[in-house]
């Protein structure tokens, strides 16, 4: 199998949009993705691109994808901050996300980050589990906040 692993393109968001329903889909809240692919063609690859991304790629199909952004932190500084990882179910277990996340993480260095920071949800098992062989640390005293508009 031929992977590539490399920086996404403008080309590849459609197919980005497609993993991101999948990922939706899996979580059980496809009904609250409302972004599309216009948007994401203007907030990752307009005039002041808001969002970075990395894809896996085999055999010329884009199959995986970790979109991220930076953040700052008062008490770290730069921050990467992995919005998703997504892996095609039809591609799982082969090595794909341990990939993407290592060149998540190298991104983040060249970048001259602080760290990289992600959210998992607390049910999803082999998730927490495959994040854990990085030696990351979950914390559980943070609640999430939102406001949706």
């Amino acid at each position: 199998m031929s992977v590539i692993i490399r920086k996404g393109i403008r080309e590849d968001v459609p197919v980005m949009f497609e993993l991101i329903k999948e990922l939706a889909l899996y979580e059980k809240a496809l009904e609250q993705v409302t972004n599309t692919v216009e948007q994401m063609y203007l907030d990752g690859f307009g005039e002041n691109p808001i969002f970075g991304s990395i894809v896996a790629e085999v055999e010329g199909e884009v199959v995986g994808l970790a979109l991220y952004y930076y953040r700052y932190s008062t008490w770290k500084g730069k921050r990467l901050y992995l919005e998703d990882l997504i892996v095609s179910e039809k591609m799982r277990g082969k090595g794909l996300g341990e990939q993407l996340l290592e060149a998540t993480i190298q991104q983040a260095k060249d970048d001259s980050c602080t760290g990289v920071m992600w959210q998992v949800l607390d049910w999803n098992e082999p998730a927490i589990n495959f994040y854990k062989k990085f030696g990351t640390k979950m914390d559980g005293e943070w609640i999430n906040v939102h406001l949706d508009f």
